[in-house]
Order: structure tokens, then C-alpha cells, then sequence
């Protein structure tokens, strides 16, 4: 039974908590940061971390990559540091905003993914940062220091991945939809039918597809996307 008209909390507002409020008011000269992730506890454990910094402030929290374009426009942070996958926008495609209105911003994407495909996309897009979510607390935070002095920053392991992506092949739009369809368990017939052309069409991108990942069949192919993030399963 409803008691009152009490307004719910905005969750997702761009509001500091009362914690951090005293350090935005603070100096200027310390590193702005945005943060956009959709998981609350992650955005509230990043928030507790930058926060303790001495030369840091959380400015804003979004929950997807539309709120993060926003709030980025709002505030111009120094840096943001958003997830790769997020409802409404995701990570790249915010990236891709923001960097269409200032090729300058500074942008670190912190995710669980570490596919090639997943970091060429951002790379591509305009991060300036790469870090798992299981990255040291000191790496986050040095991470966030160099990006946010112009800097570059990311892994060795992750820049192996990244540079084996840019060297091989790229598969093509279409190549790619005959994949998702292929890792979907599609037939010949099936993709051909999905994609309005013939099956020998299909066995054509097949060859080039298994040609470009190296693969002698349906299942390696599969395989071989997926650990590429050129596919979910």
C-alpha cells in the first residue's frame, strides 16, 4: 500500500556522493574523471578507488553509453573510463561519439573482454586506454595517470592481441554476417537463404573465411571467431 508521494533516488544521476562532493570542490588541478559502467557495485568500487586519490576526482557516473555521452558534453572530464558493453550504446559506440566532437578526449576502456577484435574496435574507435577489470588497482591508477597526460596506455599482452589483429586479413561485411550465421548453426542452404544468395556463394565466402583465420573447417572457423571476438556464442 502506497504511503506517500516520498520521489524515488535517481540512480543513475551524475550527482557525487556526499563523500566526494568536498573533493570536487576542491583543487583544479586534480584529474577529473567519468565513470560509465553498468554494473553499480563496479562503478561504486571504481568511485571508492579514484575518489581516495590525491590528484583525483570523480566528477560523474553513467550506467550505459548514452548516459556517458551526455555526462561527457556536461563535464569534459580529463578522462573517462567506460565499459565496453553497455545497454542502450556501448562502449565504442560512446567512444565514437565523443571523439567526433573532440578527437582529444581522453577515453580508457576498463571491460572483461580481451578479444582482438574487441580491442581493434576500441583502438580504432579512439581509446587511449585499455585495462581488464582484473588489472591491478595500482595499474588502474597508473593507467589513468598517463592517459590523462596524453599518454597512451596499454598492456604488452594486450598490444600483442592488438597488433596480431591489425597484421591479419580483415574479414569482409559480408564474410562476417556468414559467420554469425554459420556460429548460429546455419546449413549452406540456410545462410544463403538468410542472405539472399546462392549456396555456391556461400562456399565461396566460406573459403575466404577459412583462408583469412587460418582454419580448415566450420568448426575451427567458429572457434577461431569467437576467441577473435568476432562472434558470440
Amino acid at each position: 500500500m502506497t504511503t506517500g508521494s516520498k520521489k524515488k533516488p535517481d540512480l543513475t544521476a551524475d550527482t557525487p556522493s556526499p563523500s566526494r562532493q568536498g573533493a570536487r570542490s576542491g583543487g583544479s588541478d586534480k584529474i577529473r574523471v567519468l565513470i560509465a559502467d553498468d554494473h553499480v557495485t563496479v562503478t561504486a568500487g571504481l568511485a571508492t578507488i579514484i575518489g581516495m586519490q590525491p590528484d583525483m576526482v570523480v566528477i560523474a557516473e553513467g550506467a550505459n553509453g548514452r548516459q556517458a555521452v551526455e555526462l561527457w558534453r556536461k563535464h569534459r572530464p580529463d578522462v573517462a573510463l567506460l565499459d565496453l558493453r553497455m545497454p542502450v550504446l556501448d562502449g565504442v559506440g560512446a567512444i565514437t561519439e565523443i571523439h567526433q566532437e573532440d578527437a582529444s578526449a581522453k577515453v580508457i576502456v576498463l571491460t572483461t573482454y580481451n578479444t582482438d577484435n574487441e580491442i581493434y574496435r576500441a583502438v580504432k574507435a579512439g581509446a587511449k586506454g585499455y585495462l581488464l577489470k582484473d588489472a591491478p588497482r595500482g595499474e588502474l591508477l597508473d593507467c589513468i595517470r598517463r592517459v590523462s597526460r596524453g599518454e597512451t596506455s596499454i598492456p604488452a599482452p594486450l598490444l600483442e592481441k592488438l597488433a596480431a589483429s591489425m597484421s591479419s586479413e580483415a574479414l569482409t561485411g559480408r564474410e562476417l554476417d556468414v559467420l554469425s550465421l554459420l556460429a548460429r548453426g546455419k546449413s549452406n542452404k540456410e545462410i544463403g537463404a538468410n542472405l539472399y544468395i546462392s549456396e555456391t556463394t556461400v562456399k565461396a565466402h566460406l573459403r575466404s573465411i577459412f583462408s583469412k583465420l587460418n582454419v580448415l573447417s566450420r568448426t575451427e572457423a567458429i572457434a577461431a571467431a569467437s576467441h577473435r571476438g568476432l562472434v558470440q556464442l
